[in-house]
């Protein structure tokens, strides 16, 4: 069965809503990535307007940034310490925007959209 993102079927109250059209191609929606660690694995798909959208499933590697030198490096990712955006992602290890990684050079924050962007890039927390 298909992700639809379109108007609920019941309002605030909880009565019914009868729609007077079906279900339109712009209102789907799509799983979302979930990257884990592990060797790299994306997917390349087309999506509105003819665009495309890199999504990573898995990933091994993330570009950190380091705000006080200025410079940026590919660093191998150990493991994921946490992730705010669900307690169920910090247990499955899932890394998305705002994850908390460990690497040889530190912590690093998560900056980008894996699920999205296809690369995973972070910035150096300094403890």
């Amino acid at each position: 069965m298909g992700r639809w993102q379109g108007r609920s079927k019941r309002l605030a109250t909880g009565a019914r809503v009868r729609f007077a059209r079906k279900k339109r191609l712009y209102e789907m929606g799509r799983p979302p990535a979930e990257t884990v660690i592990g060797p790299r694995k994306i997917k390349i798909e087309r999506v509105r307007g003819g665009n495309k959208k890199v999504k990573a499933y898995i990933a091994d590697t993330v570009n950190v940034s380091n705000p006080s030198t200025g410079k940026t490096e590919k660093v191998k990712i150990e493991e994921v310490i946490s992730n705010p955006a669900s307690v169920e992602y910090t247990r499955r290890k899932i890394i998305t925007k705002g994850a908390i990684l460990s690497t040889k050079l530190g912590k690093v924050k998560v900056t980008s959209r894996p699920g999205q962007h296809g690369v995973i890039n972070g910035i150096l927390i300094q403890d």
